[in-house]
């Protein structure tokens, strides 16, 4: 390799980190507006739907199977497998189902289609709700409305079920989550949750660099906090007196092989990058470092993925 065209590459990566540097600041937590900027800006952009589809969260996959599902089937298994674990697929076809932190509605849209749901999905995104809307096609019987999951605007004891996954760490009081999704839930309802979970500190405390870990997770996609799947636990039980069991399960096991597979769909998609434009490929490049992050969290045991469900 000649001088020249080693000082270009330097030249070049030099320049790939500079940028990837920049666009690497802190999103931390701010109450008045972080969380819905972020969401609104990663929706406005369409660069996670057109890498990972209509479904942020992560995907379920089972590690006795030797066939590894695609990253985007993974996620809509999930769908399924946290219905049948939390027994929604019990209640039926037309109840009401309010989705907590809806995304652009991929999850709604396979509970109207699949399940028979009455969905009502709330975000704290304008962006978000815009675009789920978009997304849904005549006939499906889910609607998209901005809404506070701390301070829900709808009566006591209105919805068949509820579903949350992965919005709870966005959540800075987490007992108020739990309250409201409780309150606005039915007796005999159901409640179906999950959410990225920190390790229990009482009986294992941080040490210095997972501590300085979680300040990065924290920092990196406006969250202010996780709560354990114990302390969650509590939270629901100390919300209604009828609330007697709560059941919950660590899928960390079912979800961790997720992180690696959404860094994979930037180059399984490199057509992504060549729609939106160099400056897509800067911020896809940018999420790295938290994605390489959180699986290191998970598969340490600093962090959970955990699943909850009951009957009120």
């Amino acid at each position: 390799m000649s001088n020249w065209l080693s000082l270009l590459l330097i030249v070049c990566f030099g320049l790939l980190f500079i940028i990837t540097l920049w666009f690497y600041k802190s999103r931390k937590y701010d109450s008045s507006s972080s969380v819905a900027n972020a969401y609104d800006q990663w929706t406005s952009d369409r660069l996670l739907e057109l890498l990972w589809g209509e479904h942020i969260h992560l995907g379920f996959y089972d590690p006795n199977k030797k066939r590894k599902k695609d990253f985007r089937e993974a996620k809509i298994e999930f769908v399924h497998q946290l219905v049948n674990w939390s027994e929604l697929n019990q209640l039926p076809k037309g109840s009401l189902l309010l989705d907590v932190g809806c995304g652009i509605g991929g999850s709604s849209r396979i509970l109207a289609r699949d399940y028979g749901f009455n969905v009502l999905g709330i975000t704290i995104s304008p962006q978000q709700a815009k675009r789920a809307t978009e997304l849904t096609p005549d006939g499906i019987s889910c609607r998209f409305v901005v809404m506070d999951a701390l301070d829900l605007e709808l009566e006591a004891n209105s919805f068949d079920a509820v579903w949350s996954v992965e919005a709870g760490p966005h959540m800075p009081d987490k007992q108020r989550f739990a309250d409201e999704m409780l309150r606005v839930l039915r007796p005999g309802g159901i409640l179906a949750l999950a959410d990225w979970n920190k390790r229990d500190q009482i009986e294992l405390p941080m040490n210095n660099l997972e501590k300085l870990v979680m300040r990065q997770l924290l920092h990196q996609w406006a969250h202010p906090d996780f709560a354990s799947i114990k302390s969650f636990h509590k939270n629901l039980l100390a919300t209604e007196s009828s609330i007697s069991f709560v059941e919950t399960d660590d899928w960390t096991r079912f979800t961790v092989v997720s992180w690696i597979d959404s860094i994979f769909e930037g180059i399984r998609r490199p057509g992504v990058f060549l729609k939106l434009g160099p400056l897509a490929f800067f911020k896809g490049l940018r999420e790295i470092p938290t994605v390489l992050l959180m699986r290191w969290a998970f598969i340490k045991g600093l962090m959970q993925f955990g699943v909850f469900k009951l009957k009120k």
